[in-house]
């Protein structure tokens, strides 16, 4: 799932871009408050509303997660703590339909479902790829769809066409990803097949997947298709995508299991499509492409 010419690089990168242009459980446990950017125009409509559980309306405010190093889906605006993107900007459009006060918080990745677990977050947003595996833990409501792209430097790096290609390569991720699901799978095969090993670096955050392609301690680096395209645009040249696309699958806003919260969101979120707001949301970030029409609950396939 998730920039730097060094460190400082590509964060200075993301902070001047905040709003114009812009998958996963470990141990891992670091969490950033952040305030939240203005939610999109949206008014709240008292059946949706009427439908969230009365233990989440007590709460007062609904805390949603993100890992705020994945632009342009999330990631922190140039104010230091704000968390902008697509993900923050549906998030506060749900929840005005559902009536509720949201702030999203940052946090690592592969922390957010043990945080839901554990009660501590009441929504994941951070472009989680619905599976079956995680869904024994939380539930989804579909929103986008989206594959996995590989890049590279753009200057003597590294070409590769499609996961078995990655045989005898170096490549980086993020921890608890799809993305390193993927990679760690394709290294059993090459060995099963007698070929060299693929090399999996896993890292915390995208922002150190991008860093160690761009310092060549990687050869390849994956993320998800849209993330991929952005930080490839972002990094001045440094980076290019190779490869064809590939697994493209729903992305699903995570829920904790059973607790009722799911029939609301996915209410609220037909309203947001039939009354334009999403498709406004996603073309605002330039992601379009991967608007879907028919969310659904739990929706993974594998």
């Amino acid at each position: 799932m998730r920039r730097n010419i060094a460190r400082l690089g590509w964060a200075a990168c993301l902070l001047t871009v905040v709003i114009v242009a812009g998958c996963g459980s470990s141990t891992s446990t670091t969490t950033t408050k952040s305030t939240t950017a203005k939610p999109a125009a949206s008014s709240e409509i008292a059946s949706i509303a009427a439908e969230v559980p009365t233990s989440v309306k007590s709460k007062g405010v609904y805390t949603v997660a993100a890992d705020a190093t994945y632009a342009p889906n999330e990631f922190i605006a140039s104010d230091g703590h704000t968390v902008v993107g697509m993900d923050a900007d549906l998030v506060q459009a749900l929840a005005a339909v559902m009536g509720l006060k949201v702030n999203i918080v940052n946090a690592t990745f592969d922390s957010i479902i043990p945080g839901i677990q554990a009660g501590k977050y009441d929504m994941g947003a951070s472009s989680f790829t619905d599976t079956l595996a995680r869904q024994k833990v939380v539930d989804f409501v579909t929103y986008f769809s989206a594959g996995t792209s590989f890049y590279t430097k753009a200057q003597g790096g590294t070409a590769v066409g499609t996961l078995a290609s990655l045989c005898g390569h170096t490549v980086a991720v993020e921890a608890g990803t799809t993305e390193q699901s993927d990679a760690s799978g394709q290294d059993k095969k090459c060995k099963s097949a007698g070929k060299s090993a693929v090399t999996v670096l896993v890292y915390q955050n995208q922002n150190e997947v991008n860093l160690a392609v761009e310092s060549g301690r990687a050869q390849i680096g994956m993320a998800d298709s849209p993330v991929a395209a952005y930080a490839v645009k972002q990094s001045h040249g440094l980076l290019k995508l190779v490869g064809q696309p590939y697994g493209t699958a729903p992305y699903g806003l995570a829920l904790p299991k059973g607790n009722g919260m799911a029939t609301p969101v996915l209410a609220a979120l037909k309203v947001l499509m039939s009354n334009g707001t999403y498709m406004k949301i996603l073309t605002k970030w330039g992601i379009q492409a991967g608007a879907i029409s028919n969310p659904t609950i739990n929706g993974a396939t594998s």
